[in-house]
């Protein structure tokens, strides 16, 4: 049976222990694959049949996919959002509503679809990776690393139930209050703080959540966060119209300024150069670093050489260990880092890494991130009222 047009039921057996996948015991991640494209479902399930801890099932679109799940709950789900029958994102919505699955967006490399994949991360996905659009000859090496990297991280994601449409980037004050901010001052000198932020899974609702609380007079920030080129464009320009501070996509050659936030463009490293009194970006293409590009650990290395004890290292949510050998770089050099603690993490693994190499100076709870990086640049924030432990 593939489905019906009558309203769907639950997701899932009434049992949390129904279906193949129940535990986890085996060690084996259950994949559902949810994309209306045969050859999408093929890519995916011919690369993923070579991980033997992954065993992948498809459906041509969320109807056939509850059906299937009622006999087989998934660990992870790979979500297309543009399908016939039920969107992306009704059927995200009704998941993460219902029975939470962490979901792994499979967006197309476009604009308007970088705009519906971040509202998807809003309603609860972990991550958001480009679908492929060729056949499996063409299917980069490199694509099929990041592939699989986010399977595994997902299944590693602790998601909670939302409400349908509950959006956790809301602007804390009317519109109109954001396009009168003040513009940001000139830019930092090298003698100033400048802030570098790591972050993976579950990473976009983390930096908001950092990044809400910084004021106008707030050090210059670089962010690296593991998403695909074209999303990290749309997602600094949302995070820019919710932000006290200005945000944009960095470009070669951008000067950190103070009252401002670089996010790393997905593709291509990100890395800090001193250029007479200034810090600046370079943007650059090369190979995977630690398993990613951007890579944290590029940004935190050329930290280290770059500002030494005049900077402050962030790393939050994510798996692996991308930006810990980077971090410990940066504490040998004389800055000071602190990492999101493991209760607030989607996933605990890079600040976990970080941590275990004696590279973290400070771990707090996401939401007293911001004002212990203030604190520590001696900037008072009146919006965080309470003392992080």
């Amino acid at each position: 049976m593939e489905g019906n047009n009558n309203a769907p039921g639950p997701l899932t057996g009434s049992h949390p222990s129904a279906g193949r996948a129940a535990g986890k015991s085996d060690g084996v991640i259950e994949l559902l694959v949810v994309d209306d494209s045969a050859v999408v479902r093929n890519v995916v399930s011919t690369v993923l049949s070579q991980e033997p801890d992954i065993h992948v099932t498809v459906a041509a679109d969320p109807l056939i996919a509850m059906d299937k799940m009622k006999r087989i709950r998934p660990h992870v789900i790979l979500l297309d959002l543009e399908m016939p029958r039920m969107s992306g994102i009704k059927f995200l919505r009704k998941i993460m509503a219902e029975d939470p699955i962490p979901v792994v967006i499979c967006s197309a490399l476009t604009l308007p679809g970088s705009s519906v994949a971040l509202a998807a991360m809003d309603e609860g996905a972990v991550d958001v990776i480009t679908k492929p659009s060729v056949g499996v000859r063409d299917f980069l090496y490199e694509s099929s690393i990041l592939l699989v990297d986010a399977v595994h991280s997902a299944a590693q994601a602790r998601v909670r139930r939302r409400e349908p449409s509950s959006l956790p980037l809301i602007p804390a004050k009317p519109k109109e209050a954001l396009l009168s901010r003040p513009v940001p001052p000139p830019p930092s000198s090298r003698k100033g703080r400048v802030v570098v932020v790591g972050a993976s899974t579950g990473g976009t609702e983390a930096l908001y959540e950092f990044l809400k609380f910084m004021p106008p007079q707030a050090p210059g920030i670089v962010a690296v966060l593991h998403m695909p080129e074209i999303f990290t464009a749309a997602f600094a320009k949302r995070l820019d119209s919710l932000c006290e501070i200005s945000v944009k996509e960095a470009a070669d050659g951008d000067v950190v300024a103070n009252g401002q936030a670089l996010i790393a463009p997905g593709n291509r490293h990100t890395r800090l150069r001193q250029r007479g009194g200034d810090y600046v970006v370079e943007v650059v293409d090369g190979p995977l670093v630690s398993r990613h590009r951007p890579s944290v650990d590029v940004l935190f290395q050329t930290t280290a050489v770059a500002a030494g004890p005049n900077a402050v290292g962030v790393i939050m949510t994510g798996m692996g260990d991308d930006g810990a050998r980077g971090m410990l770089e940066m504490k040998k050099a004389g800055a000071w880092n602190i990492a999101q603690d493991e209760a607030s993490c989607v996933v605990f693994g890079m600040p976990k890494e970080a941590i275990s190499r004696g590279a973290v100076d400070r771990v707090c709870p996401l939401q007293f991130l911001a004002q212990a990086v203030l604190e520590n640049s001696q900037i008072a924030s009146p919006l965080v009222k309470m003392n992080p432990r």
